[in-house]
């Protein structure tokens, strides 16, 4: 169990977060944040932006993503192309390396 949670926990935790923005609502009221800036009282931070950023995206609308955080557009690219890597390495090339 433990090897299986270690071979597969980075590949669902990219794809639950990716699922948890495209089903936010940035636009919506404030919710609940473990943000320590937005704790500390702070309107802005450049994580919660790009969380905005790619949530923004997933609704269609690229100028309020480009607006909350800039580096959202490229972000989401990473992402989901570390996404593609880890399914390819998992599940179609059992021999390739991948740097941890």
């Amino acid at each position: 169990m433990k090897r299986l949670f270690s071979k597969y926990f980075e590949l669902v935790f990219w794809i639950a977060a990716i699922a948890a923005l495209a089903f936010a609502d940035p636009a919506g009221p404030a919710h609940f944040s473990l943000c320590p800036f937005k704790a500390l009282g702070f309107t802005w931070c450049p994580g919660c932006g790009l969380g905005h950023s790619i949530a923004w995206l997933f609704h269609g609308n690229i100028t309020n993503s480009w607006h909350a955080h800039w580096l959202g557009i490229p972000a989401l690219g990473i992402i989901f192309y570390r996404i593609y890597s880890l399914v390819r390495l998992r599940f179609f090339d059992q021999n390739a390396l991948l740097i941890k």
